[in-house]
């Protein structure tokens, strides 16, 4: 075992030079080093000094994840996955994609009710497949959310010109010598993520009282809507095209197109996983996290399905626009062209919510990664007068200021769609990992066997589903893709006991729920381009060097080191009810 140094590998150019010559022995001792949920939960956690205010109830946790996943996606990933892939049944669509939303939510639920921490994702994968994996996951979500929310805050300013009837050009400054893409400067979309930023900096509590004002006021404008497009519209759009020569019918392109069609609206639910960064700020989280998380999924299923059947009685699927799907309907209606400004005006109270939900997850993922030692402790700090992550938080809202400022980020957005994605792939398989396996117990081997069998046949159906010519060999080689991922699962099931249970919640059905979801989202990951996947390759492998050149030291470094807790004589104890899994067999 390599000799200790009291001193930092980044205290002097020397000290760090000596530090990259251990490179492989610290990467040996460190990126598969694998934490425990009591752990996370002690020392880890008195590495941010204060406590966070635990004042959330299940009803926060609810208004949380409507405002976080019902935002203005669904104004326009509705008419596009319905024009373009299921028609009418593109409210089967976003059923199966609200299916595949709550299936990730149980693995969510599962950890977040096991280990009540602000490091969502990232804690979950540090503790089932260790540092590395979890840096690159921490990393992919904080940079998902910085992308994403500048990209919607600057979506704001269209949306709220549209309400006022304003246009959105004129609220932005063109730049010329800047290239396209980066010349329009947005003081608006400024303007909102640093009051947003202070409002989260402020209180948990307070972001979650103004979160419910605006939530409330979105779900009235979503309700507006679907009453209209109910009341006008006619049930024949459902079956019949605008255009004789479009194909007809509830599915005019069969089964595939609902899927396909799946595939793009389930990027607007993303936002429930933020919902777990804050369970280490609820009161009971036995009862408020399962509530709160799987009970916003099942509404905005709810509403997200009767928009979809709203928009498909408006027009026929072949007529929608699909860039503004419910604007455009009303928009040329003689008597009904203000219902495009009432559509406008809800749009910008759902922007703002998915916001303040998005930003208040970001800041607690970058806290905790900081906690871990990859990252500078300063990110871990809690202010003790606000009780949150004021220097996360305060980070993250002036870079995703900076790049709303003068950034289009329509091209990235395929980065955060196929990121999310990945992200919850793996806490999938981390749930099914956890129950099975105890470090230095349990035999890791036939487990990670399984989760590689299943996912390689997943991804065999996902390209015969996406390459192979249509006919009956299809469906034939589907099926037995199928039929092959049933034995692996029930073989699995019936041979290898699980090493823990939970006492307090867990996963109904183990495996066979975390293995739907598996299958869902490498599905939905088939459904995505090859440059997606090329920017998350390169991103990833960015990723990699700054683990190896910075990450892997300063947790190396962080490993050695007493807690902010521990400095301050501060206990780390066990809370009350949490049972240490890592302890049993």
């Amino acid at each position: 075992m390599e000799s200790r140094s009291n001193n930092s590998s980044f205290s002097s150019p020397r000290a760090y030079l000596r530090a990259l010559a251990q490179t492989p022995a610290r990467l040996a001792r460190r990126a598969g080093s694998v934490s425990t949920s009591y752990e996370e939960m002690s020392r880890v956690r008195c590495r941010s000094g204060p406590e966070m205010a635990k004042t959330l109830r299940w009803f926060d946790l609810v208004g949380f994840g409507i405002g976080g996943m019902v935002g203005a996606g669904v104004f326009v990933t509705t008419g596009k996955a319905s024009r373009g892939y299921a028609g009418p049944a593109v409210v089967l669509s976003y059923a199966i994609a609200g299916l595949c939303a709550l299936l990730s939510a149980f693995c969510y639920t599962e950890f977040a009710v096991d280990m009540p921490v602000a490091g969502g994702a990232f804690s979950y994968i540090r503790v089932s497949f260790g540092e590395l994996a979890a840096f690159l996951t921490g990393a992919n979500l904080v940079a998902e959310y910085v992308m994403s929310n500048a990209a919607v805050a600057r979506s704001f300013t269209a949306y709220f010109g549209s309400a006022i009837g304003i246009s959105h050009t004129k609220w932005r400054l063109t730049v010329t010598g800047l290239p396209k893409g980066f010349n329009e400067i947005d003081l608006v979309a400024v303007a909102v993520v640093l009051i947003l930023t202070l409002v989260i900096c402020y209180s948990t509590r307070e972001s979650s009282v103004v979160n419910m004002t605006l939530t409330a006021l979105h779900i009235l404008f979503i309700a507006f809507v679907i009453l209209i497009g109910f009341s006008r519209g006619e049930w024949r759009n459902f079956t019949e095209p605008g255009d004789p020569s479009s194909p007809g019918g509830f599915f005019p392109h069969g089964a595939s197109g609902v899927f396909n069609g799946a595939a793009m609206v389930y990027v607007s639910y993303i936002g429930y996983d933020a919902v777990s960064t804050m369970a280490e700020e609820v009161k009971n989280p036995v009862k408020d996290i399962p509530i709160g998380v799987s009970g916003s999924v099942g509404i905005v299923t709810v509403l997200y399905c009767l928009m979809a059947a709203s928009m498909s009685m408006l027009l026929p699927y072949d007529m929608i626009d699909v860039d503004a799907p419910f604007a455009g309907a009303f928009r040329g209606s003689g008597g009904w062209r203000w219902v495009s400004n009432v559509i406008g005006a809800g749009a910008s109270f759902g922007i703002l919510t998915s916001l303040i939900v998005a930003m208040l997850g970001q800041a607690r993922y970058m806290c905790v990664i900081g906690r871990s030692g990859v990252a500078p402790a300063w990110f871990a700090r809690v202010h003790p007068r606000t009780s949150t992550p004021v220097n996360a938080s305060a980070f993250l809202g002036i870079l995703t200021a900076a790049i709303a400022l003068f950034t289009d980020l329509d091209v990235l957005l395929s980065l955060v769609s196929i990121g999310t994605l990945f992200v919850f792939y793996m806490v999938a398989n981390a749930v099914v990992y956890r129950r099975y396996v105890v470090v230095g117990t349990t035999d890791p081997c036939p487990t990670l066997s399984f989760l590689s069998a299943f996912s390689l046949t997943s991804i065999i159906f996902v390209l015969i589903w996406h390459l192979a010519p249509p006919g009956k060999p299809k469906y034939l080689m589907l099926a037995s893709c199928a039929l092959v991922a049933l034995v692996v699962v029930q073989l699995f099931h019936s041979t290898v006991p699980q090493a823990r249970k939970p006492e307090l919640w867990g996963v109904p059905l183990m495996p066979w729920i975390p293995c739907v979801s598996i299958f869902l989202n490498i599905f939905l990951l088939g459904s995505l381009d090859g440059l997606s996947y090329a920017r998350f390759g390169v991103f990833s492998g960015v990723v990699g060097l700054i683990y190896v050149f910075y990450g892997v030291h300063a947790s190396f470094d962080a490993e050695g080191f007493p807690s902010i807790g521990e400095k301050y004589g501060e206990l780390a104890k066990e809370p009350e009810g949490v049972v240490n899994y890592s302890l049993k067999v």
